[in-house]
């Protein structure tokens, strides 16, 4: 049974300024493929997805060459400037490398939780729709409702959502993410990660128990053809080890057939991101 994490990153802290993260942060350290590919083989993962941590087209291309070099690396999320007039420009450039997949933006740090209704980035998602190239939504349960509006505007995006779109696990709280992410599920044409929930239950003492509530509404909601999993890798470490995330999230959807098993932990990712596998 293949095993696809579809969603980890890599840094060298004197590249790019990673200026989301804490000055005292723990993340600050390189972070590169020949650590991850240890913790890989350890957790019979098989293959990962790389998504930006820096909103630069520099970045993107590093980690194109990063692909280039580790045949576990099976594709490239990386950022353009959706608002860019150019845009085509730009992506007939990174479309060259058959690892560059989709794009990822970091929504939930935009001071307007609209921004993703922004004529300019409309445009630019109509331009990845077109070239069936992915989109990743960085998204809070203040941006889920926003979602369903997107894709009346580009019903053909190919549109994954990260990180369950982070609820509130610490807090316990279900609304109005529950709500909000029901008419999200509704659009056949979406898709959802299984990731990034240890980092919102409480960092020192979660369990599994915690995260079980979001993941079986996540399960319940959307079909196993459009469910993956992914480990945050390093942003998970501010809670657990690779071994552990991969571990829950395989606990997680243990009372399932195995057709349906297949297909979240790496069938579906093959298909979205068209990977070569």
């Amino acid at each position: 049974m293949i095993t696809v994490d579809t969603h980890q990153h890599f840094w060298e802290i004197n590249r790019f300024d990673y200026d989301w993260m804490p000055k005292k942060s723990p993340l600050k350290e390189d972070m590169i493929p020949n650590t991850l590919k240890k913790l890989t083989e350890t957790s019979n993962v098989n293959y990962t997805v790389t998504v930006q941590a820096h909103q630069s087209i520099e970045e993107t291309k590093w980690l194109l060459e990063l692909a280039n070099k580790n045949e576990f690396i099976s594709g490239i999320v990386g950022w353009v400037d959706l608002t860019d007039p150019k845009i085509g420009k730009v992506l007939d450039y990174l479309q060259k490398d058959p690892y560059f997949k989709g794009v990822r933006h970091l929504w939930h740090d935009e001071k307007d939780e609209k921004w993703i209704l922004n004529s300019g980035v409309i445009n630019g998602l109509k331009e990845l729709s077109k070239r069936n190239l992915t989109f990743d939504f960085l998204a809070r349960p203040n941006h889920i409702k926003y979602i369903p509006q997107v894709f009346d505007l580009v019903p053909n995006l190919k549109g994954v959502i990260d990180h369950i779109a982070k609820p509130e696990i610490a807090n316990k709280k279900i609304e109005p993410w529950l709500s909000d992410l029901r008419k999200v599920a509704n659009i056949e044409s979406i898709f959802i990660k299984l990731s990034g929930m240890v980092t919102e239950a409480d960092l020192t003492k979660w369990t599994i128990d915690d995260l079980r509530p979001y993941a079986h509404h996540v399960l319940s909601m959307f079909g196993y053809d459009r469910i993956m999993i992914g480990s945050d890798w390093p942003v998970c470490t501010l809670a657990a080890d690779y071994e552990k995330v991969i571990e829950t999230a395989r606990n997680l959807i243990g009372n399932l057939d195995q057709n349906s098993k297949k297909k979240i932990l790496g069938e579906t990712a093959k298909k979205f991101y068209d990977l070569k596998i």
